[in-house]
């Protein structure tokens, strides 16, 4: 995906001008144009395409809503308004449609940011395959935290059990039984609550390629080496069990309901304690840390004691799965 948009979207978009402190290319999850010496507009959007379309702990409508909230609330910004796009194939059950969209309206209104305009066409028979949604959204930021924010010494943290979402899809696909139930959930009021402590440099929601990805984004953009220590990385035992019989690292599959921090040392307890006391971060763990030492790679601490550079997946990313 990124040899694609560097070849053939990129070269044709400038993304930068003005105000714009962070563009397209910076390939965050969001652009930042500053409006005052102190305020940033955060703006976001982003496309949902998941099969199936309902599952457990979720569905399409949840996972766009929630999607995008994230990818504004990671940038350091407080979400104020959503748009809904909707682009629905000629045929399409009407009563999934409804339910769709009344999952949306409920996890606007958890999240308390309101969808406030949108638009919605119907194709041809064929021309998509279902439902295809698209939802935008902005927020105000006094902080960014970007993925380049990081500094050496900040410590790693997760903000709960990793690869729920992208196992529930899997285990969904191969009739696989298990009690996994995806993540999906808004995570703005958790993370406004940690950055009133201060001391937050970089944070990511770990969506397609999952933590890994995520993970080696934020060294590459912030031009240090993380490291991190297995053991110490969060995994439900079902998703782990899940995972070993099904072939998949958990490190490298979709969350949708997960936030990854970089924090100064001096703040990290206080940090974690905060999220420990919300309902969204009550697994959330310190699992590593920014250091010199192999620049724009990650390293991982295995259970036996051993390292090894923990790469982005490799292949092609399970499809549709967010």
């Amino acid at each position: 995906m990124i040899k694609l948009l560097k070849e053939s979207i990129f070269p044709f978009i400038e993304g930068k001008g003005g105000n714009v402190d962070l563009g397209i290319k910076e390939l965050d999850d969001g652009a930042a144009i500053k409006i005052s010496e102190d305020e940033y507009i955060v703006f976001t959007t982003d496309s949902h395409v998941v099969m199936p379309r309902f599952f457990p702990g979720g569905d399409i409508g949840r996972l766009a809503i929630a999607g995008t909230i994230n990818d504004l609330a990671v940038m350091g910004a407080e979400p104020k308004a959503l748009s809904s796009g909707i682009v629905i194939e000629e045929g399409f059950d009407r009563e999934k449609l409804s339910k769709i969209s009344e999952s949306m309206g409920k996890t606007a209104e958890e999240a308390e940011v309101p969808i406030v305009t949108g638009d919605t066409k119907v194709v041809g028979k064929g021309e998509i395959d279902g439902i295809l949604i698209n939802t935008s959204g902005f927020g105000i930021s006094k902080k960014l935290t970007p993925t380049s924010g990081l500094k050496v010494g900040d410590k790693i943290i997760v903000s709960g059990t990793i690869g729920d979402h992208g196992m529930t899809i899997v285990s969904n696909r191969e009739d696989f039984d298990s009690s996994i139930r995806s993540d999906i959930a808004p995570l703005n009021e958790l993370t406004k609550e940690v950055m009133k402590a201060g001391g937050i440099k970089s944070m990511k929601d770990p969506t397609r390629g999952g933590l890994a990805a995520a993970l080696n984004e934020m060294a590459t953009g912030s031009n240090v080496g993380i490291s991190i220590t297995r053991e110490k990385v969060p995994v439900s035992p079902e998703v782990r069990g899940a995972a070993e019989i099904l072939g998949i690292d958990p490190l490298m599959i979709a969350n949708e309901g997960k936030a990854v921090l970089g924090v100064e040392e001096s703040k990290a307890e206080e940090v974690l304690n905060i999220m420990k006391n919300h309902k969204m971060g009550e697994k959330a763990a310190i699992i590593g840390e920014c250091t010199e030492k192999n620049t724009g790679r990650v390293v991982l601490e295995t259970e036996i004691g051993s390292h090894r550079l923990l790469k982005p997946p490799r292949r092609k990313p399970i499809p549709r799965i967010c």
